[in-house]
């Protein structure tokens, strides 16, 4: 065993402790304090990004429920690194604004293609000045309806109105994008607090709970503009439904803490699930920056604590560890303990630390999983893994989708683990 697999355990505890996050937000209120200063949110707006047209279109109710003060920063698309398939995400972005959008009422139509270069640059303008304007909001709603509706054109004239210079709008990207990289952050669509990050509409109730929690709440005002949503069944479904597709790798911390969820979904609705492993993303070449690392990390944390799901106590299984804990899926499938299995491993490598690179820490996930060790050790001679592995890397791109967690139900195709309501909707609905 390294000294890496010894300490990475011990230090994910500490930082990744919800004690620690709320250490580290009462610190920042004690400073905010000290200093008299508001509590200001600040907002972080990329202009041609379906999510940031559909946080844009929340900020009026935000600042109605909560005495908050509102900075707004246009930012620029995320860079290479932290965007490593960047025509799938934008187009799978689109799609899935539309159904977010359906889903808390929201308005975007996916017109089908993104605005062209020459809008966004009018655009981007716009909002520069509107921001000094105060008028953020209107203009970010008027660029909205332009850019995200049936009949939208790919460089559609803006309205009339004030519009800062080229030079003045480049120089509010360079430093916005700036202050973003210094904070920790990659992404449009963000808000950022005393020191947290919180992505879109889908991670705003982390926020409003943090404002509540400080007496931020304005009267008259409860709960969360848009709750998390795995949701129960009402009925289970009256005729056989489609399996679930459930692409996964034992690297992602997202697929950790839905995997449960998954199948307790498929118990509910009698739907199968269909285990559709990959290799994860570093380990198909593609990088993963280390802000984007951190993000990922502290957001599976909340995300967890959110629905009681242990996590936190970390092994990194990248590399050897995913390979072996891969390979003994196929056995598991056999000896009909699949379900034992993977979610053994992600509770070992996430929550509890063990090493699945060493025989000791798998030996432990295989055989409390029901698997004899004997036989996990030919299991782990067997490189037949890979090439399920690789043909599900495909279904998932054929499918529009790259990254894991991701769903497929019928003829929806859903990416993250925050998507189970969709999982959910398009079984009920078959």
């Amino acid at each position: 065993m390294s000294i890496k697999s010894l300490l990475m355990p011990m230090v994910s505890r500490r930082l990744l402790s919800r004690e620690r996050l709320l250490r580290l937000r009462a610190s920042a209120e004690r400073l905010r304090q000290k200093a008299g200063q508001s509590h200001l949110v600040h907002y972080f707006h990329q202009t041609d990004d379906p999510y940031s047209a559909l946080a844009a279109a929340s900020l009026t109710a935000l600042q109605k429920r909560y005495a908050i003060e509102l900075a707004v920063h246009v930012v620029s698309p995320p860079p290479d690194d932290a965007a490593p398939e960047r025509d799938k995400l934008i187009a799978y972005s689109r799609r899935d604004a539309q159904l977010l959008a359906a889903h808390h009422g929201l308005q975007f139509t996916d017109p089908g293609f993104q605005p062209g270069t020459e809008a966004v640059a009018i655009a981007n303008g716009q909002l520069v000045a509107a921001i000094e304007d105060g008028r953020f909001t209107a203009v970010a709603q008027e660029v909205s309806r332009k850019f995200w509706h049936a009949g939208a054109a790919p460089n559609v004239p803006l309205s009339n109105g004030r519009m800062e210079s080229e030079a003045a709008t480049q120089a509010h990207l360079r430093a916005s994008d700036a202050l973003r990289q210094k904070w920790g952050y990659y992404l449009g669509a963000s808000f950022y607090y005393e020191g947290e990050w919180y992505w879109g509409i889908d991670r705003l109730y982390h926020l409003e709970q943090r404002l509540q929690d400080l007496g931020v709440q304005r009267t008259g005002t409860s709960g969360y503009m848009y709750p998390p949503d795995d949701g129960p069944v009402e009925s289970t479904p009256a005729q056989p439904v489609p399996p679930i597709d459930f692409f996964f790798s034992l690297r992602s911390p997202y697929s950790a803490i839905v995997a449960q969820r998954v199948f307790d979904l498929g118990r509910r609705t009698g739907a199968q699930v269909r285990l559709r492993y990959l290799l994860p993303m570093v380990m198909r070449g593609l990088p993963v920056p280390k802000i984007k690392r951190q993000y990922i990390a502290l957001d599976a944390a909340r995300e967890a604590y959110a629905r009681g799901i242990p996590f936190g106590c970390v092994n990194d299984p990248v590399g050897t560890p995913t390979e072996r804990g891969l390979a003994l899926i196929p056995l598991a499938q056999r000896m009909g303990v699949e379900e034992a299995y993977l979610l053994s491993f992600m509770h070992g490598v996430w929550a509890q630390g063990l090493d699945a690179g060493s025989d000791r820490g798998l030996r432990t996930i295989a055989e409390r999983a029901g698997l004899s060790w004997p036989d996990a050790l030919v299991a782990l001679k067997d490189s037949g893994w890979r090439t399920i592995a690789a043909a599900n890397r495909e279904a998932l791109f054929a499918a529009g989708l790259w990254g894991v967690p991701s769903f497929i139900v019928g003829s929806t195709a859903v990416w993250g683990q925050d998507r189970l309501w969709a999982v959910r909707d398009a079984l009920v609905q078959h």
